[in-house]
């Protein structure tokens, strides 16, 4: 998610549809009264939707925290403020945070447990309880032709440098009767022979594009995949596996599969 109003459909469009009261997080570094300001122009850019308050990020101090909850108007109070600290961080690179398989277990509780305190000693909960709950119609929705995949074997790309695949996707290929297999393009020789499909997801190949570009039998079995004409999905990270070459963020090329023209280019927090 970025802002809300952008996307679509958008956090507001979705607020407006479902009738769910908008809480502002808001950025508040290198700036007080402005942050209402901004608050107040966000509230009222619509009218669909109703912004119940603001929380306050990254204050400073408790007068900063003072500043911005005053300059507020009472029908947005501000609910809490939350102060600036590393402790509540996690790791971040291009594109998004660090993986969990890629940090130890106890800084992420750590960090997990210092966050739950900081919203605790906020105060935050009281004024979400206070808060009309959302109530939600059932909704009569087909389920899907539980034959529709049947007898098909899907090869999902999972390892290291491909990890973004929702589990609600791998549900609902394995609800129309797909076989879910799993490889590695970064360790294992090939494809596995029982696939009838690929999905290359997204994640990071930019990182590991060293050991992917040297794994030539897996590229070699991805090309005859190809031309078998059997069907890919690539995503993201997988479109760029797909692609001639990666060069990642040191500017350094690696070749890729080769199944697109074109070369995938890394530009350090730009992606």
């Amino acid at each position: 998610a970025m802002g809300l109003y952008d996307g679509t459909p958008s956090s507001a469009d979705l607020a407006a549809q479902f009738g769910i009261p908008v809480v502002l997080i808001m950025d508040v570094r290198a700036m007080a009264q402005t942050a209402a300001a901004i608050a107040v122009g966000l509230r009222n850019y619509r009218s669909d939707f109703d912004m119940v308050g603001v929380i306050a990020n990254y204050c400073g101090s408790n007068y900063h925290a003072k500043l911005v909850g005053d300059a507020l108007p009472e029908d947005l109070p501000m609910f809490s403020a939350l102060k600036r600290t590393e402790e509540v961080g996690l790791p971040e690179r291009h594109l998004g945070l660090v993986q969990p398989n890629e940090q130890s277990r106890d800084l992420i509780e750590s960090r997990l447990d210092a966050g739950a305190d900081m919203l605790e000693e906020a105060g935050i909960l009281s004024h979400i309880e206070q808060l009309e709950p959302v109530c939600f119609q059932p909704q009569r929705i087909a389920a899907p032709p539980s034959d529709a995949l049947e007898g098909i074997t899907v090869a999902l790309a999972h390892d290291e440098a491909f990890s973004f695949a929702y589990a609600a996707n791998i549900a609902l290929l394995q609800d129309m009767g797909a076989s879910i297999c799993k490889f590695s393009p970064v360790h294992d020789d090939c494809i596995p022979q029982e696939a009838d499909a690929l999905w290359l997801p997204g994640g990071y190949p930019e990182l590991h594009a060293k050991e992917l570009s040297q794994n030539s039998s897996m590229l070699a079995s991805l090309k005859q995949f190809h031309e078998d004409g059997k069907p890919i999905l690539a995503e993201c990270g997988g479109f760029l596996y797909c692609m001639d070459a990666l060069v990642d963020l040191d500017g350094k090329s690696w070749s890729m599969a080769g199944l697109m023209l074109g070369t995938g280019t890394m530009k350090n927090k730009a992606g």
